[in-house]
């Protein structure tokens, strides 16, 4: 007879514990990568404002952001953290800086490596500010006001062009086409908005313009949000300029432009800078007539590269408008994924001297690699569209346009 009481007691094996070491065992044989725990992921702080008159730029900024986590997720995560996966913190800034600082300190609060966005000047100012006193690197998306790469902050990065970038090449641009035309254009009236960033904007176009020769006849400056643009429509139609220059966002311009089709304004051209509305394609589907042959010296994807033209397919597939917010927050997440990766690390100070090293150059803008010097990517640079045929087509620089520029507008 058997003696079974070995297999019974607590310290020996018992038969159904035998099949059933045997079977986990089996199980994670046929399954090894359940021997390793996930790393854990991380964290990116998303900052966007998609409430209150800024929403529809921080959605496709939030969309363009999606588009690159779940690409690189896909792709494996970061590979020199055994595959950790990007995990979005999302933060709503609400069109406001007050509502960006305090979204930082949230985020913070719950670990995030880096933050990426806030749009708007004065929301990446006060954000970067707040996350400068945490080691925290900021990846400022389109914020142009240069006042934000002036600080000597460590911690802030600007990957697209500032306004001194911006207007130095509208600028030139602008004297090629008016020179090409015959220099139909010698007066000009400057809208934009009375904030950080068109405040700044106009008085770096109004000494520039003045310099070359161009007559300033009034810069006119209005609110953002304003609910009527009649006034400033009136005192273009009484200035009669060759040239409009507006520098505003989305919903001004939109107002602006309609009412100076809606009182048969029609100067010679339309040259927005940095313009919320001139580059935007729900402007040109919603409004055709109003946006008709508007040109604009803006952010834009290089439609050279491939992965610009799979994503725009994927955002219009979905029903979206193509709109610069969403290639230039997907190239933000592939340079801050791309520092993370060289750092191997999570750690803030580290990922900050990453980005500062940065020669990153798979991102889907028309820029070069990319190199920071005081923050700002001097391999950024803008180009010129004009929207002719309901379509929005790049005009300038000439290595890659797909259409030349209609000026002047007549009729």
């Amino acid at each position: 007879m058997t003696d079974t009481k070995g297999l019974s007691s607590g310290k020996g094996l018992t038969r159904r514990r035998l099949i059933e070491t045997g079977a986990a065992g089996a199980t994670l044989i046929a399954a090894p990568g359940l021997l390793m725990a996930q790393p854990a992921p991380v964290k990116l702080g998303i900052l966007q404002p998609v409430t209150g008159n800024l929403a529809q730029d921080g959605e496709y900024g939030r969309l363009g952001a999606e588009a690159a986590i779940n690409e690189i997720n896909a792709a494996g995560g970061i590979k020199s953290l055994g595959g950790a996966k990007l995990e979005m913190v999302f933060g709503d800034a609400r069109s406001t800086p007050e509502g960006g600082t305090q979204e930082v300190e949230r985020m913070h609060a719950e670990g995030v490596a880096a933050i990426i966005g806030g749009f708007a000047s004065p929301i990446c100012l006060a954000a970067s500010q707040a996350a400068s006193r945490y080691d925290l690197a900021y990846i400022v998306d389109v914020g142009v006001s240069d006042a934000i790469v002036s600080r000597g902050l460590k911690n802030t990065f600007r990957f697209g062009p500032g306004f001194g970038m911006v207007t130095k090449a509208a600028i030139d641009n602008l004297v090629k086409l008016n020179d090409a035309a015959g220099k139909p254009a010698k007066t000009v009236v400057l809208v934009h908005e009375d904030g950080l960033f068109g405040t700044g904007l106009a008085k770096l176009m109004n000494e520039r313009l003045s310099a070359l020769g161009f007559q300033i006849l009034e810069t006119i400056a209005h609110p953002t949000p304003a609910r009527d643009m009649s006034n400033v429509a009136l005192r273009i139609r009484a200035l009669n300029p060759d040239l409009v220059i507006p520098s505003s966002y989305y919903a001004e311009f939109v107002l602006l432009a309609r009412t100076m089709q809606q009182q048969r304004i029609r100067p010679k051209g339309i040259y927005a800078v940095l313009n919320g509305a001139a580059s935007n394609f729900r402007f040109v589907k919603e409004f055709p007539d109003a946006a008709a042959n508007v040109m604009d010296c803006n952010h834009w994807a290089d439609p050279r590269k491939p992965k610009a033209a799979a994503l725009r397919r994927q955002v219009e597939a979905a029903g979206r408008f193509w709109l610069y917010n969403t290639p230039l927050n997907y190239s933000c997440v592939q340079l801050v994924a791309d520092a993370i990766e060289r750092a191997a690390s999570r750690e803030r100070p580290k990922i900050i001297e990453a980005i500062a090293a940065s020669t990153f150059a798979g991102h889907i803008m028309p820029y070069g690699p990319t190199k920071f010097e005081n923050g700002q990517n001097t391999g950024a640079a803008p180009v010129n569209t004009q929207v002719q045929g309901g379509d929005i087509k790049v005009i300038f620089p000439t290595e890659f346009a797909d259409s030349k520029p209609v000026f002047p507008v007549t009729g």
